[in-house]
């Protein structure tokens, strides 16, 4: 049975920085690509970032690109996601998930993933 639980959400001045983890279990996770999505109240969930397999390869969303840094540590079965200069658009819940791949594309399309974590909440006060 796949696992993935994400944390290290919470509540951060507009400016700040948040580093998110998630560990995922179930599976093998140097053999799959890895995604972040969010989710803000009364919109779709939309693609922040992936990762490959070996992390040689990401893609972020344009709103997040030179802000948010995606990387994994194969060794620990974890996927992170470093926040730095946080916006109060960037509040949202913040998911999680495994590629069917090893490989993600630029598209960072939900229907590429296959495992969700329940989200951690990231809260950016103005």
């Amino acid at each position: 049975q796949v696992q993935v639980v994400e944390s290290g959400g919470g509540l951060v001045q507009a400016g700040g920085s948040l580093r998110l983890s998630c560990t995922a279990s179930g599976l093998t996770f140097a053999n799959y690509a890895m995604g972040w999505f969010r989710q803000a109240p009364g919109k779709e969930r939309e693609g922040v970032s992936c990762i490959s397999w070996h992390g040689g390869n990401s893609y972020y969303a344009d709103s997040v690109k030179g802000r948010f840094t995606i990387s994994r540590d194969n060794a620990k079965n974890t996927l992170y996601l470093q926040m730095n200069s946080l916006k109060p658009e960037d509040t949202a819940m913040y998911y999680c998930a495994t590629g069917v791949d090893d490989y993600c594309s630029g598209s960072i399309d939900r229907d590429d993933f296959v495992y969700w974590g329940q989200g951690t909440q990231v809260t950016v006060s103005s």
